[in-house]
């Protein structure tokens, strides 16, 4: 069967490149999967350049940050609420500064170790008159009594104080309460300092609160520029740490806001709580009291890493948000709990390629649906296992570039093997479809990985039905043509032979002279007894249409000129071996056993009793699996040449008028 032997040819050189040495084949078939692991990395890091990536990749970060155990309340801080009923309760926002004053005077009573002021108290007074000033130069009195009271200013976009601190209050006691805040107004950033190293608020207030401990900030021992608060160093962010893409990191100092809990980080009484002396002295002594507002009408909200797909979390207010970024400068100055750190770009792209090679060899060595369904969520899960352990551990390691490759580099693999598997389909359709039915090719195809064994298809017993066919009188059409004519004469008889073969289902194993072998139920094996009657019919009911053929021919041969001629068809069932024969230059597929010879015997044997254009003869092994579907002749036992035991022959006449033949 000569298709099958460029079968081989063709298959095994496009996948395995046909490379003798095991190493050099290892590495030649793992090409594919390795060029689309890179092929995908520099995709997706090419995207994560210029920013494509970001909104997905701190998307993640929301969904780990959320993962994490919640804290609970930080017992050294304390916030001082302006609730929306205190607002109500003044009768005006923002809050007169007698109001601030009795507050201050009530709070230093209980004896914080600091308290920070988050409401804006410059130079412009709520309520202009004579009485506001009075209040106004009572407040900062107030302010200026004590080192251990910080107050804020306001920057601006423009690094420059637009809302001023209280007047005549030392340097060291003011903070900036500026934040930085990702795209739809989500802060998951800490900004330590502006410029000049101006400090935040949140920063002032911590490092007055452990300076009582003895624990000051001071430059790093590896870089003057980085800040060292204790034994912590601080790095700060930089443009493309982690998920973010060329964010504003130049002219500030920042680090990722290591959130404590989602609401609760942080102990809370209201204004109106601590004025009528219902707070307990135990809940400010020695502690850091923030006051802010946390009403409505303050409009001082943020959106955290919290609030993604959580519609009922609110919105956290800015005192709030200040109390967790204190929190965060106490536990790293302590060593409690470490910040967020990132990978080096580096380490982060041998990551993300990592994953995209696991995904690429994973879709190459596993072919099966259910096993790449399986495999592919087992990588995705460990992956998101991963991230989630590191990020546990206050390590913020790509999640989103390494989940992309993985799919990206699968995904390549699959359209690579798509497109292969198209170009070998073509070919060897191509090549099937000379011999056999499109159906037998199709088998074929879908079952080649049964079928090829290193570049041959292994030896296979199974039953099959086997035909051999001859013309008699070809000598008187040799004669009379020219061997250019006799082989265009030939070719249109095989071409309309081969035909009728490849209509019932048979495989042309080799054209002999001016004969040809055909099998039925090849290269497949057959399940069961029915399956093996099909095949048998299907080659009776083929010769019976090639006798047809042949008589159109044989007309149309008359008009030219031509003699008639007349063909032999001898048709057996029993078991044979299939599979290549020859060598790795030179293969065929081989059909061998007894069978082979006994088929070829019945088309060869009594050549003189022939009463029809076609003689189909068959044996008993044949006649067994007609189920009474076709008219016989029976011929008795004949010797045929080569075998030792007589073979009970039938000449087959026509189809049953009762049976129904499935051609």
């Amino acid at each position: 069967m000569k298709f099958l032997a460029q079968l081989r040819v063709w298959f095994v050189g496009v996948r395995a490149i046909a490379i003798p040495e095991g190493g050099r084949r290892v590495i030649v078939s793992s090409l594919p999967p390795i060029i689309a692991g890179i092929a995908a990395t520099a995709l997706i890091l090419g995207f994560r350049h210029i920013g494509s990536l970001q909104l997905l990749e701190l998307t993640a970060y929301d969904q780990l940050m959320q993962s994490r155990p919640d804290l609970g309340a930080d017992p050294r801080l304390l916030v001082v609420g302006i609730t929306e009923q205190d607002i109500q309760n003044q009768g005006q926002f923002p809050l007169p500064d007698a109001v601030l004053v009795k507050l201050l005077k009530r709070l230093k009573s209980y004896q914080p170790r600091v308290m920070g002021l988050d409401m804006w108290r410059g130079d412009i007074l709520v309520q202009p008159g004579a009485a506001a000033e009075v209040d106004r130069a009572a407040l900062v009195e107030q302010l200026k009594q004590s080192d251990r009271m910080i107050a804020i200013t306001f920057l601006g976009d423009e690094a420059k104080r637009t809302v001023p601190p209280p007047p005549g209050l030392p340097e060291d006691q003011i903070g900036f309460n500026d934040v930085t805040v990702d795209s739809g107004r989500v802060l998951r950033r800490n900004l330590l300092y502006v410029d000049d190293y101006f400090p935040s608020f949140s920063l002032r207030v911590a490092l007055r609160y452990l300076r009582d401990d003895g624990i000051e900030d001071r430059p790093s021992d590896a870089d003057e520029n980085i800040l060292q608060i204790g034994s912590t160093v601080f790095p700060p962010l930089k443009s493309d740490d982690g998920g973010y893409t060329r964010i504003d990191a130049a002219n500030t100092y920042q680090i990722l806001l290591n959130y404590r809990s989602a609401q609760r980080s942080v102990e809370q009484v209201s204004l109106t709580q601590v004025l009528e002396g219902q707070v307990d002295s135990q809940q400010i002594e020695d502690r850091i009291v923030l006051i802010g507002t946390t009403g409505a009408s303050g409009g001082d909200f943020y959106l955290t890493p919290y609030n993604f797909g959580a519609n009922d979390q609110p919105q956290m207010p800015g005192v709030v948000i200040h109390a967790q970024m204190v929190s965060q400068f106490l536990d790293a100055a302590y060593g409690k709990r470490p910040l967020i750190r990132v990978w080096s770009e580096p380490l982060e792209m041998v990551w993300i390629l990592f994953w995209s090679l696991i995904g690429g060899l994973l879709f190459w060595m596993v072919r099966r649906p259910l096993g790449l369904v399986v495999g592919s969520g087992a990588a995705i899960g460990l992956l998101f296992i991963l991230c989630q352990g590191f990020f546990l551990r206050s390590l913020w390691v790509p999640l989103v570039p390494p989940f992309l490759t993985f799919l990206g580099a699968g995904g390549g693999v699959v359209a690579y093997r798509a497109q292969q598997a198209q170009r070998q389909q073509q070919m060897v359709m191509r090549l099937l479809g000379q011999s056999s039915s499109p159906e037998i090719a199709k088998t074929l195809w879908q079952r080649r990985d049964e079928l090829l064994q290193d570049g041959k298809l292994p030896g296979q017993a199974l039953t099959a039905t086997l035909m051999f066919t001859d013309l008699k009188g070809f000598s008187s059409i040799s004669e009379r043509l020219s061997p250019e004519q006799l082989l265009n004469w030939l070719n249109e008889y095989f071409e309309v032979m081969t035909d009728v073969v490849v209509d019932h289902h048979g495989v042309i194993n080799k054209f002999t002279g001016d004969g040809l072998m055909a099998a039925f139920g090849v290269p497949i094996p057959r399940a069961d007894w029915n399956a093996i009657a099909t095949d048998a019919q299907r080659a009776v009911a083929c010769a019976l249409k090639m006798g047809e053929s042949l008589e159109l021919l044989n007309q149309r041969w008359q008009l030219q000129g031509l003699p008639k001629v007349q063909m032999r068809v001898g048709i057996f069932t029993g078991p044979v071996v299939v599979g290549s024969l020859g060598s790795k230059s030179r293969l065929e597929y081989g059909i061998i056993g007894d069978g082979v010879n006994t088929a070829s015997r019945l088309e060869s044997v009594d050549k003189h009793r022939q009463s029809s254009a076609c003689r189909i003869l068959i044996a008993q092994a044949t006649l067994d699996y007609l189920q009474d579907n076709y008219e016989v002749e029976a011929w008795g036992a004949l010797t045929l040449k080569g075998k030792a035991e007589q073979v009970e022959a039938f000449r087959v006449i026509r189809v049953a008028e009762r049976g129904d033949q499935e051609a």
